[in-house]
């Protein structure tokens, strides 16, 4: 595996949970020292390295069987590194879901941006517009989902020095959606408006069936399903006023099988489909675990996806027989797609400590996690190794993050939030 961290990136006092010692050291000179884990403060954030690496073939494998191309949605991790490493395996390039995401992707010499969303910022457009002319191989896609958009971008760009029109992706919602076109006739205006812009340049449609369904319910999926078809609908029009392969862009991380399902009769060579997963790179053992169509529990034994994302928290109070105290909490552990729950414990941190009965945490404070335990379990000064859920939360609470094989660190991930 090609190294994810900066080499001359220097560690200090604000890289939470890394060791003291560390203080100083360039991140190659850190690494060039062999460190284990247990080296680490708790809470801590680490990544198995063989589940990265696993998921990462998985997802390349799954998308070229289907003959997909994955940009992969940066916003996850927010750590180019992985980015690359993305790339690397096969992705066409990256997604980002604002404007200073596309900033920092396009800066690190990302080729194609694709912004899944609206670009309505004056200042990050100038800068945008800039960069490609400074950079001609590079593309920024953005989205629009009104006429006002459209309006908007096309004034905008009429302000600057642009080289080239801004290639724009219609963006097609529905009732009770995120964003997008609430009908199908209104995203035709605005594809037909954005092909009369000499400044803009229509290359498809997209949306997020993801809005749709929250689950693999029967429900979620059929309203999944009737989302993708419209969408589908909307391209075979939007296609003719394209010259070049036209894209359509859909695929969140948990139902991108459906997408395949409901948009893979559109692959024949002349257009392009474009997934936006971004979860699948170290998956979890929650969310998507419960969604994904590559997690073990839906596909059954074949290659899937592993979680590769741990927390470690140590307990730090018994103050009732059946009550733990970690300390670990909000600042540290993902919780808007359900809490960590107690996998494994030990005397020290590990990703091989003992199994345990998996034990929910109850209640998370800021820097605090509450395990309902029995009496003389977890001892106070035991290491709990956590089970998270949902990556796009997980990562935004660390400027460094281990990666270890077993107990050994042997790469660090840089994020940028």
């Amino acid at each position: 595996m090609s190294q994810l961290f900066q080499p001359d990136r220097v560690i200090d006092e604000r890289d939470k949970s890394f060791p003291n010692w560390a203080d100083g050291l360039t991140v190659d000179d850190f690494i060039s020292r062999h460190p284990c884990l247990d080296d680490f403060a708790t809470p801590l954030l680490a990544i198995d390295k063989l589940a990265l690496e696993n998921n990462l073939q998985v997802m390349a494998k799954w998308v070229a069987d289907h003959g997909f191309e994955l940009m992969p949605h940066g916003k996850t991790t927010m750590a180019p590194a992985l980015w690359r490493r993305q790339i690397e395996a096969g992705a066409t390039d990256i997604t980002v879901a604002t404007p200073w995401q596309a900033r920092v992707a396009l800066s690190q010499g990302a080729q194609t941006v694709q912004l899944a969303n609206n670009y309505m910022d004056f200042h990050e457009l100038t800068w945008a517009v800039t960069c490609l002319r400074q950079h001609l191989e590079q593309t920024l896609i953005v989205w629009a989902d009104s006429l006002d958009a459209v309006e908007w971008l096309d004034g905008a760009i009429g302000k600057l020095d642009a080289v080239r029109p801004l290639d724009v992706l219609v963006d097609l919602g529905a009732m009770g959606g995120r964003t997008g076109a609430r009908t199908p006739e209104a995203a035709m205006a605005i594809a037909s408006a954005v092909n009369k812009s000499p400044r803009l340049k229509l290359v498809g449609a997209a949306g997020y069936e993801g809005a749709f369904g929250h689950d693999r319910s029967a429900a979620d999926v059929t309203r999944v399903r009737q989302y993708l078809d419209s969408l589908r609908d909307l391209f075979a029009t939007v296609r003719e006023m394209i010259d070049e392969p036209p894209i359509i862009s859909a695929g969140g991380s948990a139902f991108f099988d459906v997408v395949a399902d409901e948009l893979g009769g559109v692959v024949d060579g002349t257009c392009r489909v474009v997934l936006r997963s971004g979860a699948y790179v170290t998956h979890d053992v929650g969310h998507y675990a419960k969604t994904s169509p590559l997690d073990e529990s839906l596909r059954g034994p074949a290659p899937h996806l592993m979680p590769a994302t741990w927390g470690f928290a140590r307990v730090l109070s018994r103050p009732e027989p059946t009550l733990a105290l970690l300390d670990g909490g909000k600042r540290d552990f993902p919780y808007d797609e359900g809490l960590p729950f107690c996998v494994a414990s030990g005397p020290n941190l590990s990703m091989t400590g003992e199994a345990m009965s998996a034990r929910p945490v109850t209640a998370l404070n800021d820097q605090h996690a509450f395990v309902t335990v029995e009496p003389g379990e977890l001892p106070v000064g035991t290491v709990v190794r956590l089970g998270l859920s949902h990556p796009c939360t997980t990562f935004d609470k660390w400027r460094l993050v281990p990666v270890a094989d077993g107990d050994q660190v042997v790469d660090v991930v840089e994020t940028c939030f």
